[in-house]
This record gives structure tokens, sequence and C-alpha cells, in this order.
């Protein structure tokens, strides 16, 4: 009798580690930064921005799929929003990044996925566009897509992302909340030896300065040392890069997209970009060699957006002067900052290639240390 027992709690102790219950930090008294957040505390706070996930999880090693991120409902290549790309770490395959660059503009949604993912999604981008009405005439096509390497839980030399999944996760995305945690891009991640993942948050500025709103997405798959609204959780956890307790090393990669409907032209845009990095690097992030940690920002605004085919040689638009972008800048490093910190809470238990596991960031733990250092 005693050895039955035995053999079910042994059974019934995978699923209660991987059916933990998960909740949002804002619910638990976990205000991060000074700014109030948009109405869903996501990217999807920005007007007219919507995401889509496709989530592959397969047999016992495939732990991988897409996100995507669409800035404008229409034909985006007819109609360009201002962007920009900030490399924090270039270890990593940005695709379509220099044109962004160049020509300070973004004409596809944004797919994310894995290392070896990319170029599925750009097949699927550049179907996605030449399929559009009114691109009948387009002979090519800026896709641009980001990456994580989720290789530790994920079967990536399968290749097992197509060209139909990115295809899905461009017809799923919509408006309102965005489903976090492991799913999508972030299903098969993992950040600061814990379960990361997709996380999103979002701030509201109030009127008197400018009554813009900032949106950020997460795929969090780095090391470093946590901090969690300036708590050393890593540090009290005795888990972090470099220490014997770590499960994984520190690379890996960020990929992050900031929105808003600030009218900002392409160049403050790369300045909001910057900010944006400062966001990781207050969660504790380290940008070590191996690890990809790019952000990418546009604006939605409808005065600043640009046409395929101009009607006038001079572009005209209201941009935001320079002495009023600090407001924004101060959204996107607070924003940046809670979207990683969501993703880690809303990600679960993965187990995953070569019957590795990778904990969820453990809340029974996280939230007495919180409470501590009187964050709760």
């Amino acid at each position: 009798m005693q050895k039955q027992l035995l053999y079910a709690l042994l059974f019934l102790l995978p699923l209660c580690v991987f059916s933990q219950e998960r909740v949002v930090p804002r619910n638990i008294g976990l205000k991060i930064g000074v700014i109030s957040p948009g109405t869903l505390n996501a990217i999807t706070d920005v007007p007219g921005v919507k995401v889509g996930h496709q989530t592959i999880v397969r047999a016992d090693s495939i732990r991988t799929g897409v996100t995507a991120i669409i800035p404008q409902s229409g034909n985006i290549f007819q109609m360009k929003l201002p962007a920009a790309i900030f490399s924090g770490n270039g270890f990593g395959k940005l695709a379509g990044s220099t044109q962004v660059q160049e020509l300070g503009n973004l004409e596809t949604p944004i797919i994310l996925t894995n290392t070896l993912g990319v170029a599925a999604a750009m097949e699927a981008l550049i179907e996605h566009t030449l399929s559009q009405s009114g691109n009948e005439a387009v002979q090519s096509v800026n896709a641009l897509v980001g990456e994580t390497n989720d290789s530790y839980l994920n079967d990536i030399r399968g290749r097992h992302v197509t060209k139909l999944d990115v295809l899905n996760a461009i017809r799923n995305a919509k408006d309102g909340p965005v489903e976090q945690g492991s799913v999508g891009a972030g299903t098969g991640t993992v950040c600061f030896g814990f379960k990361g993942g997709i996380g999103t948050s979002s701030r509201k500025l109030p009127q008197s300065l400018g009554g813009f709103t900032v949106g950020v997405l997460v795929q969090t798959n780095f090391g470093g040392v946590l901090q969690i609204d300036g708590v050393p959780v890593g540090e009290e956890l005795g888990k972090f890069s470099f220490s014997d307790k770590l499960l994984n090393n520190v690379d890996g990669s960020c990929m992050m997209v900031v929105a808003t409907d600030a009218p900002l032209d392409a160049r403050n845009l790369e300045r909001l970009a910057k900010r944006a990095f400062m966001g990781m690097a207050k969660t504790g992030g380290i940008a070590s060699n191996g690890s990809g940690d790019y952000v990418i920002a546009f604006s939605t605004a409808a005065a600043i957006r640009v046409p395929h085919q101009p009607q006038t040689s001079v572009m005209s638009g209201g941009y935001l002067h320079n002495d009023f972008t600090s407001q924004v800048f101060m959204a996107a490093i607070e924003a940046t900052e809670e979207a990683i910190i969501n993703s880690l809470f809303a990600a679960t238990t993965t187990a995953g290639r070569s019957s590795r596991s990778v904990e969820a960031l453990p809340l029974d733990k996280v939230i007495p240390i919180l409470k501590k250092y009187k964050r709760l």
C-alpha cells in the first residue's frame, strides 16, 4: 500500500509542477515605474497594433513558435511606418534590419521566431505582402524577422517552423489582451535560468505630457542577475549567471519591439529604442557575448506615415520636437522592464529536448522576497 502511494505521488508531482498557478504582477500589487500603464498594459494599447501567436508543441522535443506584431491595419507596404533599429549586442539574425536603418521605415509586419526559423518567416512575410491587393507590381519586400535561440528546450535543427505557421500567426493577430508566457516565439525560451517567454506592457502619458502611448513586447531568452523592481531576486534565490545553481548559460538573446503613437521620426525612434535597452538592463540582463539583443521601434502616428508612391517630392508631417521626447523615453524604459518581468511571471515550467526541464520563476519564493523589500 505504501509503495502504491509513493508511485501515485511520484506520478502526480510532475503534474503539480506543470499546472502551477501563475499571477499577473500588477494584480498582486507590484507596480514597476511611476507612469500608469494603458488599459490593457500591453503593446496593443497603441491604437492599430495587433499581436498573433502560433505555438508549436509536439512530441517531447519540439517547443517553439511564432509571434507576429502587426503595426497597423491595411497595406503596410503601400503606407509604411517610421521605424528604427538598435542593436545592443549584434550576435543574432535580425533579417531586414539594414534597410530599416537606412531608409527609416517599416513595410511588413514584424515576426519573432527561433534562430533557424528566420528563413521560413521571411518566405511567409514575402508571400503575405505580395498577395495583398495593390502590391501586384511589387518587386522587392524587406521582411523584418527577429529571433532567439530556443535550442535548450527545442529541437531547433528540425526546423519545425513552417511558412504556414507564420502565416497563421499573422492571420491570428488581434487587438485586445495579449497572451503571455510560454506561447508563440516564447514557447521554448529561457530567461535568467528560469522559463522565459513573451511579455508585454505599456505606458500612457497624461495629457499634460502629450497623452501618448508606448507599448512594448519582448521575447525573453537571456541571462544575468535577475532584479524585479530593483529587488535582487536572483541573488536572494542564489540562482544567477555564473553561479553553480544556474540551469542555463547567459546566452540566448532578447527581442524587444516598441510601438508608440507619438509622432517620432526615425532618428528619435532610434533614441527611443536605446532607452528600451535600458529597461532590459534594469532587470539584470547583461547582453552577454552570445546574446543577440535588439530593439525595433516604430510609430503609428498617421500624419507621418511614408507612402510607397509619393504624390509630391517633399514630405510633410509634424514630428515631436526633441524637447518633448524625454517622457516618451521614460515610458519605454518602464514598459520594457515590466514586459520582461511579465514574461517570467506568466511562463510555466516546460520540459523539452533531451529530457530537459526549465522551472518557472518560483513565485512562492519570489513573492516573499518582494514583500521583504517592501515592493508588495
